[in-house]
């Protein structure tokens, strides 16, 4: 049996995959209807680790504990360099909606396709064993399939996962990621190489003032006014201290004050978001949001503070595997791009600062007016993503290793 090397790699996976699509699209469903929050996703772990040997004889080498709750399982030669492939594990805290035969019913929901990308994995790797059990090829280097958890939810479970000693011992020399995207239309996959996901910090704002009877605010220094002014002036910030051709966002998406209609409390507190491509410009809304928080809270006689919780850096897509990828994403029947970015953050991108990593976007529009977006207690993209998703890892596989060889 012999090595095969990048591109050529990609038509003989692609033959295997379609005998996998069942299995796969039973597992999203399974998946889909029993859903884990993070930090609670052993069930889903095991889950996805039962369906990659279903069937077969078993791993050369049990699946390994990473982060927690989250696994890694290693494929092809057991030493050596290797490409990674990442999945998340976790759902949300969300009551689904989406009236599915598979829905959850428990509170919890796989409303961003987590579900997709596990079912999507399994069916490569399945068809991995499959190419090797056929005696059709090997794999050059090894392939390390990273169960991630916690991708939802702070701390950052890719960070952990690679600071854990289990997933270093494994000498990963590139890592790919999938994602469905329900603003790029089904059949596109975007590759784009540079910033593709934003930074992003969560902001916690408050406002302490005096607080009194709401028939007497002359004799009070109203923080719900202060709170106002600020939330007001926070939102002009980007469009005039960020260049126009830049990408950011500064968002206030929670306000909290009182407790009666008739009364002015003595503090507010406002939650928000800043998401930014650019380092500089993530730089430059901290600094400035502090400055109107404590001015315009100042100005109504209040004391303005704010705590900001530095989660995820700018998603960058490596250029050369980027380059690698895209032509056998078009080999295996996907519309490549090479545009999309937005301003959604992913904790892979503490993958993109450690590694050469792509994350591939993988559209899921078809076209239905007002279709529902990501976390959204709707969202649920049918089962032939799966086939998708999977040649989209495919694809990132090949393309890593051809630059590995």
């Amino acid at each position: 049996m012999t090595h095969v090397n990048g591109a050529a790699l990609a038509p003989l996976l692609a033959a295997e995959l379609p005998a996998e699509m069942l299995a796969a699209v039973a597992l999203r469903q399974r998946l889909h209807r029993d859903p884990r929050l993070s930090g609670q996703e052993d069930d889903t772990a095991e889950a996805v680790c039962a369906a990659i040997t279903d069937g077969a004889e078993p791993l050369a080498a049990k699946p390994e504990r990473v982060a927690g709750t989250g696994r890694l399982v290693r494929l092809g030669p057991a030493t050596g360099p290797s490409v990674a492939l990442r999945v998340e594990l976790d759902g949300l805290p969300l009551v689904e909606q989406t009236g599915l035969a598979y829905a959850s019913g428990s509170g919890v929901m796989h409303a961003c396709g987590h579900d997709l990308h596990c079912a999507a994995l399994v069916a490569v790797a399945r068809a991995v064993r499959r190419m090797e059990r056929d005696g059709l090829a090997e794999l050059p280097r090894g392939l390390l399939l990273v169960l991630q958890p916690r991708e939802e939810a702070a701390p950052s479970g890719a960070g952990d996962v690679l600071a854990d000693p289990a997933f270093l011992a494994h000498d990963v020399r590139a890592v790919v990621g999938a994602h469905v995207q329900p603003v790029l239309p089904r059949g596109v996959v975007s590759a784009r190489p540079g910033p593709v996901n934003a930074s992003s910090d969560e902001l916690l704002i408050t406002i302490t003032g005096r607080g009194g009877h709401a028939a007497y605010p002359h004799r009070s220094d109203d923080p719900v006014l202060a709170l106002s002014q600020t939330v007001v002036a926070l939102h002009h910030l980007v469009s005039r201290r960020v260049n126009p051709l830049d990408s950011a966002v500064l968002t206030i998406g929670k306000l909290d004050a009182g407790t009666a209609g008739n009364v002015i409390p003595a503090s507010a507190r406002a939650y928000g978001t800043i998401r930014a491509l650019d380092l500089a410009d993530r730089q430059r809304l901290r600094e400035a949001t502090r400055e109107v928080v404590t001015h315009t809270a100042a100005a109504y006689h209040c004391t303005g503070t704010v705590q900001m919780v530095e989660n995820e850096p700018v998603l960058h897509n490596d250029a050369r595997l980027a380059s690698a990828i895209l032509p056998v994403l078009a080999g295996l029947g996907l519309r490549p791009d090479e545009e999309f970015r937005s301003c959604g953050s992913d904790d892979f991108s503490h993958f993109s600062d450690a590694l050469p990593s792509v994350m591939l976007f993988v559209g899921v529009d078809d076209g239905s007016p007002g279709a529902p977006g990501l976390h959204d207690a709707r969202f649920a993209p049918p089962d032939t993503v799966v086939g998708e998703l999977a040649n989209a890892y495919l694809a990132g596989l090949a393309g890593a290793l051809q630059l590995l060889s």
